[in-house]
């Protein structure tokens, strides 16, 4: 969440940080990846899966390299408020002249850079011990406007993110009971295209399905945006058993097929009118650095955090590997699904009941559980973008209108399309390409300068990113703003050809 310092809380092994980073970045995304691979043909997706994953590395390395410079901004904060305070005790009893000119020359050593003066004396100043979240960091090193920017990029990509979560879970609820109990029983994932007119069960349409189910999602999660919410360490551990169950699940029942000769799948190499939705997608799969404060603080040996981080992503690029590859030649491009569990509801593709309703089921019960979380946390960045110093917020604006604007837009969007691809899409292109790109390099850039300001050109942060040249920094740069320019033209050149 954007805002202050909070508690780091207990602290676990690197490796227990490096599941917990895997769990985080391997999530709904990763649903929707084998269409997008589809679409945009093996060849391009695999390079561009491997080049997006390379720059989030890159990004998340400047993310806490940004850590260890507000940590130590924040201990000298610390040190110049007790060195008042002792000034202010000392003023308040009587000093002789010899007193005073011993305090001139030690506020000459003192108004030279911190670490110069105090090398021995502050080994750890750049060491990752107070969990300072993003919103916090652009406090310190953006300015007004940049700060700004940041919320507003944040907050667009937390309703991108609700709609998605809005639009998957009433998806997912129509195809599996639109089949089992309707006319189409048992043929989901088939390659059957139905149409959202389409009858679902007696007079019901598919998309009339979609609304209720939408609705009562709306009514039995959208409360909790009213009140707090916290996730349990149970409700982790459940939800991250049911994900390795689910995808495991997935790539071995594709892999069965393949083997069986059964495999229908015949991806082209490349298909440039699918690279749109590709990169969102994959901006999206590799999101992590909003929520990197949270991850790595409680790590207690950070000394290779960024090489536990790049082995983090290297698994992760095999997982998103074989997670796609399988499903492109397991089936035809135009049978795969949104929602990639939806193709397991088919019963030739299994025939064990319990199997099938537990994929196709599988959406509802984990983002089910994140949903209010996301919920929360948008409602709360709200509050802290137009909140201003010493002043409260009337109980009608706190509790009514701030989360009914983080409830309603959301599902709005859901109820108006069901189409997950496109919207993972155009979140990961957008919003996701600010928070993953834009900002990780201004916050390198911004924090680097003040750390040589404050510290003098002397002081090193151990946890600089290996990327430190200026190059990496503008090339990220670059990068993130050519992708707004090629999704948007992208996107007005596809409406036109319609």
């Amino acid at each position: 969440m954007a805002g202050g310092i909070t508690d780091t809380g207990e602290l676990y092994s690197p490796y227990v940080g490096l599941v917990y980073m895997f769990n985080l970045i391997v999530g709904t995304g990763a649903l929707t990846m084998p269409k997008a691979f589809a679409t945009a043909g093996w060849l391009v997706s695999l390079v561009l899966l491997m080049f997006l994953g390379f720059m989030s590395y890159m990004t998340t390395t400047f993310v806490v390299e940004a850590m260890a410079a507000a940590n130590a901004q924040l201990r000298w904060k610390r040190m110049e408020k007790r060195k008042e305070d002792d000034e202010d005790e000392d003023s308040s009893s009587g000093v002789s002249d010899s007193d005073v000119l011993l305090r001139d020359s030690y506020e000459r050593a003192e108004t030279r850079p911190i670490l110069s003066v105090q090398r021995r004396g502050s080994p750890n100043i750049f060491e990752i011990t107070e969990r300072v979240e993003m919103g916090q960091m652009a406090s310190m090193f953006f300015n007004k406007v940049g700060v700004n920017l940041f919320y507003f990029c944040i907050i667009i990509y937390l309703y991108g993110d609700l709609a998605i979560y809005a639009a998957a879970v009433p998806v997912s609820l129509m195809q599996v009971t639109c089949s089992a109990i309707g006319n189409h029983s048992c043929n989901v994932g088939d390659g059957t295209k139905y149409n959202d007119t389409d009858k679902c069960w007696g007079p019901i349409r598919r998309i009339d399905a979609y609304r209720l189910y939408l609705a009562a999602f709306t009514l039995l999660l959208g409360p909790f945006t009213f009140f707090n919410v916290q996730k349990t360490k149970y409700l982790q551990i459940v939800t991250s058993l049911m994900r390795w169950i689910a995808f495991i699940l997935m790539i071995i029942l594709a892999l069965i097929r393949i083997s069986r000769g059964q495999a229908e799948g015949h991806p082209s190499m490349a298909q440039l009118s699918g690279i749109r939705n590709l990169f969102g997608v994959c901006v999206y799969s590799f999101m992590c650095q909003h929520s990197l404060p949270s991850l790595i603080t409680p790590i207690s040996k950070k000394r290779h955090v960024n090489k536990l981080v790049l082995l983090d992503y290297i698994l992760i690029l095999a997982f998103y590997s074989l997670l796609s590859f399988t499903a492109i030649y397991c089936f035809r491009n135009d049978t795969l699904m949104d929602m990639y569990t939806l193709n397991f509801t088919d019963c030739e593709i299994i025939n064990v009941a319990f199997i099938r309703y537990f994929l196709g089921l599988f959406p509802v019960f984990t983002i089910s559980t994140n949903f209010p979380i996301i919920a929360v946390t948008l409602r709360n960045n709200w509050k802290t973008l137009f909140h201003r110093e010493g002043g409260t917020y009337p109980w009608l604006v706190d509790r009514i209108v701030f989360p009914a604007i983080t409830l309603v837009p959301p599902v709005l969007v859901a109820f108006c399309t069901h189409d997950l691809e496109s919207l993972v899409g155009i979140t990961g292109a957008y919003a996701g390409n600010g928070i993953q790109y834009l900002i990780p390099a201004f916050l390198a850039y911004c924090s680097r300068k003040d750390t040589q300001l404050v510290f003098g050109s002397g002081a090193v942060n151990k946890h600089l990113s290996p990327f430190r040249h200026t190059f990496w920094i503008v090339f990220v740069l670059i990068w993130g703003f050519s992708c707004f320019v090629f999704v948007t033209a992208n996107i007005v050149l596809s409406e036109s050809k319609f």
